[in-house]
């Protein structure tokens, strides 16, 4: 394999997750390789009338346990809680404090410069207050002129909203808290390209690290559209799965049978920093970034190019940067990427346009290739699904173990490669997985790819 680039090396030191799966590194990843489904009924508002009345939702989280302090946060919304919470697992697990700890959230800071370390974000909008909303919409609706009386709605809006309420749901919001939270001062943040946001702050982190603009990031993401607006915005748009009879069997990448994607929530964040840092403090690398590439369709604003020519460009882009042949093999005779985490939504679009853009990319070697989607279980987290789905590829990489696609019980005839169909997958024998690729492609024609690599000092 070609020699790494000369400019600064980047690794993952830390990592954290709230899915609707869990929100324990271990135990999630455990729920993953047994292809456990966390998709249910609707629980967080009435949707029972909804065409898809069910998704994956967090649910029993608790900011207390992560966070020592939670007064300052007290108004944050579900998305911004879920971030805290990932955020502090990943604070610990670098090494760098216990932030569940009262006194210890800096105890493993001596050789962190605050103004050197960032926050990049993909974190979404907050949720809308809908009861007060729809209030003041109907209360300044004059039937006479079928209008809004502009006065109107907004005398009742300043009578019924609160001022905080809405200040949290400002896209910047999340990390104003996460920065405070932690105490880092440095470059900050927030990405909103929709469902590749995530997986874009952590390639720019990235990014920013090795042009020495910061030593360190918090990089990750976190989204909730689990309320009354976010969904039926989908519903109309027809991206979502109706499967209501069976919504554990509902998102099923891949499958000939794929009806749409089912909505998930939650949060990831990664400690992303410069080798040399990590090492002056004592961290232990747990996989370090080697590649990010970042294209634009230029296509359509909900429909992805059609040959997935910009998805493969974002691929190309990451291994090139990596130094990597994707149509070279390594000296086992495997190709160099033993694992890719797929966007794989479960859209008829998706699946078959991502398939189309891996083979464009890795040619004959793409069948050889083990290719999943996560989302047939904990669901889509929109903004934060490739902070999480990274998580996965570091836990490939650590484990040598790669999770299954689920549902994927009747296969696309266009939809040919290796999807780890419903059993997870070890890899020990042949090695495990050296290198993982995690792919987001998100709505306007965004495409992020990052490639990790297992650390070698």
């Amino acid at each position: 394999m070609p020699s790494q680039p000369t400019s600064k090396r980047v690794v993952i030191t830390g990592m954290g997750w709230v899915t609707p799966l869990g929100d324990d590194l271990e135990r999630v990843w455990q729920r993953l390789l047994a292809g456990e489904c966390a998709i249910s009924a609707l629980q967080k508002f009435p949707g029972s009338a909804f065409a898809t009345n069910f998704a994956a939702q967090v649910g029993g989280f608790d900011l207390a346990r992560f966070l020592a302090n939670t007064e300052p946060h007290a108004k944050a919304h579900d998305h911004v809680r879920y971030l805290l919470g990932a955020a502090s697992q990943a604070w610990k697990q670098a090494g760098l404090g216990d932030a569940s700890t009262p006194g210890a959230l800096h105890s493993g800071c001596a050789h962190l410069d605050r103004t050197r370390m960032g926050v990049y974000l993909g974190s979404g909008e907050g949720t809308v207050d809908f009861e007060n909303f729809a209030a003041a919409n109907v209360g300044a609706y004059d039937a006479e002129s079928r209008d809004i009386d502009g006065n109107a709605w907004a005398r009742i809006a300043h009578e019924r909203f609160d001022p905080r309420n809405e200040i949290e749901q400002e896209p910047s919001i999340a990390a104003q808290h996460l920065a405070t939270a932690f105490q880092v001062e440095g470059p900050s943040f927030n990405a909103m390209t929709a469902c590749a946001a995530s997986t874009q702050a952590i390639g720019e982190a990235f990014q920013a690290i090795r042009a020495g603009d910061a030593d360190a990031m918090l990089a990750g993401g976190s989204h909730t559209m689990i309320h009354a607006l976010g969904m039926t915005g989908f519903i109309r748009l027809t991206a979502m799965s109706t499967r209501r009879d069976d919504p554990a069997t509902a998102s099923r990448p891949f499958s000939q049978s794929r009806d749409g994607f089912v909505m998930g929530e939650g949060a990831g964040v990664h400690v992303v920093e410069s080798l040399d840092h990590a090492l002056a403090r004592g961290a232990t690398p747990l996989a370090e970034i080697v590649g990010f590439g970042s294209t634009a369709d230029a296509y359509r604003i909900t429909d992805i190019d059609p040959d997935g020519l910009g998805a493969a460009y974002a691929m190309r882009a990451a291994l090139q940067q990596a130094g990597v042949d994707p149509h070279a093999t390594d000296d086992t005779g495997r190709p160099f990427v033993h694992y890719i985490s797929a966007h794989g939504t479960g859209t008829q679009e998706n699946d078959s346009i991502e398939t189309r853009a891996v083979k464009e990319v890795f040619a004959d070697l793409a069948p050889r290739v083990p290719f999943s989607s996560v989302k047939s279980m904990m669901g889509h987290l929109i903004q934060a699904a490739g902070a999480v789905e990274l998580v996965t590829c570091v836990q490939a990489i650590r484990t040598a173990s790669v999770p299954p696609t689920i549902n994927l019980h009747d296969p696309d005839p266009a939809c040919d490669l290796d999807y780890v169909a419903n059993e997870s997958r070890d890899l020990t024998d042949l090695g495990g997985v050296r290198m993982a690729m995690s792919n987001s492609f998100g709505f306007g024609g965004q495409n992020d790819t990052l490639l990790l690599k297992r650390y070698e000092p």
